[in-house]
């Protein structure tokens, strides 16, 4: 039997292995790339970069800017007369003198430093101050979690407080005195002659001072008139309310013959509604008028004063002088002390008293009214208060009483008097309590003098 021949592979087994051996090498390719992604996911990555230590200088002895666990942020800002110091180093020292904390500034002259609560010294590194800037010294804080912890610089030459010798007191002293005496005699004459003609003691002539005040500022802030103007406008306006006070209340009760006594009684309660009505409509607050605020002193030598305080002296002795050359010169003024010395003998002597009492209600309303904006310029700062001619009525009353009661003169050096002593009175006392020099002032001339300076012993007729 002759040998048999081999077999060849048919096609289906020759198929059979070109797909075993594709997908050998598939399953290769498969495991050789998942092998080699996970030893590159495997292999470990470079080490960051280290961050730059937060140090607030690149000088040596900076401190790291890592804050501790309970810091507190302490702030400021370098200002050295306007020109914001940027790249200069702040400090931190604790009690130890060990520096902390360290920082430079940067727009805007802001710097922050985070710190523990505790004691601590801040001082400006010289050595990164610009040319020409000095500081003055280093400050002192204690830093306290839960509120602002503000340090604040000072920079340049450490400025000095001047010490003002005691003549230079007395003497500027003496100067407001003479001012506050002159504004207190220029409301008081009215008040004055009001008594000499009339008798009557008048609680309201405050409530006079405090309307041409309050005239003066609706005119000057409401109406925006100029201050001089307005108080001109305001003087008008205080001779009308003095025309209507006689001729509306005092001129009756004088034909029902009340008595000084019910007169003065009246004159206590119109001073209360007058003042509680002006309170009502007005402003139970400080009101500045429109014109003539932020006064600069100026200096003579040891005399300072301002501006408005010598138009103020200035006005005061014109007005003064104007009343005094009325009453010595002119025939109402001679009227009216006609009638302060004897009313029913001047009556007698073919005098109108009547007029005349009319006349002295009309001036005494006008130079109140300019008194209450002279005192409100010089006293209060420019401004316009409430119940300001109640504070000036006691004054005035001690003035007059200190010069005699019914004369003008007397008004006059009486609250002069006053106002000295007022004045010279803060030199020894708080300036809040130098009022009541003038009152002990009343006391003591009602005990010792009550007829007053140039008042007489008694009045005849």
């Amino acid at each position: 039997m002759p040998p048999s021949s081999p077999r060849r592979p048919g096609p289906a087994l020759a198929t059979a292995t070109v797909v075993r051996a594709f997908v050998v090498v598939l399953l290769s390719i498969v495991a050789a790339a998942t092998f080699a992604g996970t030893a590159l996911a495997q292999e470990p990555t470079p080490p960051p970069a280290p961050a730059p230590t937060a140090t607030s200088s690149d000088t040596p002895g900076a401190t790291p800017a890592e804050p501790p666990a309970d810091a507190v942020n302490v702030s400021g800002s370098l200002n050295n007369a306007g020109d914001r110091l940027i790249g200069v180093d702040v400090v931190a020292v604790d009690a130890s003198g060990a520096e902390v904390a360290r920082t430079t500034s940067e727009t805007g002259g802001r710097w922050t430093l985070p710190v523990s609560p505790g004691d601590y010294t801040f001082r400006i590194d010289p050595e990164t101050l610009p040319d020409g800037v000095s500081v003055q010294g280093e400050v002192q804080r204690t830093v306290v979690e839960g509120r602002a912890n503000t340090v604040i610089f000072s920079f340049g030459e450490a400025r000095t407080a001047t010490v003002v010798p005691f003549y230079e007191q007395f003497l500027r002293t003496t100067v407001d005195g003479l001012r506050f005496g002159l504004v207190i005699a220029l409301a008081a004459i009215g008040l004055s002659l009001i008594f000499g003609t009339t008798g009557l003691t008048n609680f309201a002539h405050g409530e006079l001072v405090t309307l041409g005040a309050v005239a003066a500022w609706i005119f000057n802030v409401t109406f925006g008139i100029q201050l001089i103007p307005a108080t001109i406008l305001a003087v008008i306006v205080g001779v009308a309310v003095g025309w209507l006070n006689n001729v509306g209340l005092w001129k009756p009760l004088r034909r029902r013959k009340t008595g000084l006594i019910g007169q003065l009684v009246v004159s206590i309660g119109l001073a209360i509604a007058l003042r509680y009505l002006i309170l009502i409509f007005f402003s139970d607050r400080s009101e500045p008028f429109a014109d003539y605020q932020a006064q600069q002193q100026r200096e003579w030598g040891p005399f300072a004063i301002t501006d408005v305080n010598l138009a103020c002296i200035v006005i005061s002795v014109v007005v003064l002088v104007l009343v005094a050359l009325m009453l010595q010169k002119t025939r109402i003024g001679k009227a009216m002390r006609a009638v302060a010395d004897n009313r029913d003998l001047a009556a007698s002597s073919g005098i109108n008293v009547e007029r005349v009492v009319t006349f002295v209600w009309c001036m005494g309303g006008g130079l109140a009214a300019l008194g209450g904006v002279l005192f409100g310029l010089s006293e209060l700062g420019g401004r316009v208060q409430w119940e300001m001619g109640f504070k000036l009525l006691l004054l005035m009353f001690a003035g007059i009483t200190l010069g005699g009661l019914g004369t003008a003169y007397g008004a006059l050096l009486g609250c002069v008097i006053v106002g000295l002593l007022v004045q010279w009175s803060t030199l020894v006392i708080n300036p809040d309590l130098k009022y009541i020099g003038g009152l002990l002032v009343l006391i003591v001339i009602l005990i010792v003098r009550p007829q007053g300076i140039l008042g007489s012993r008694q009045r005849i007729g």
